[in-house]
């Protein structure tokens, strides 16, 4: 199966973004980052909760976290999507 997906890739021409139906638009990404980051900004909000008691701490760490690890997964799904292992 592995040795299948190597000579299937060789065969496939690489083309442009519109043409490559294994990878995913930009927006797709975007969508995606964003409702992980919601699930995850819930689970910072409680647990920085949990530690300190106070809620507008938590809120403040919840904030930062949102933004930072939305970027940070947005990139990381564009550059995976670079890469055809396993796909």
């Amino acid at each position: 199966m592995i040795v299948d997906q190597f000579i299937l890739d060789r065969k496939t021409p690489k083309g442009k973004f519109d043409l490559d139906k294994k990878s995913e638009k930009p927006i797709r990404s975007i969508a995606k980052a964003v409702s992980w980051r919601v699930i995850g900004t819930l689970d910072t909000l409680l647990i920085s909760y949990l530690l300190t008691g106070e809620v507008a701490i938590a809120a403040s760490i919840a904030s930062i976290d949102f933004v930072t690890k939305m970027f940070l997964y947005f990139f990381h799904e564009r550059l995976w999507n670079k890469i055809n292992w396993g796909k």
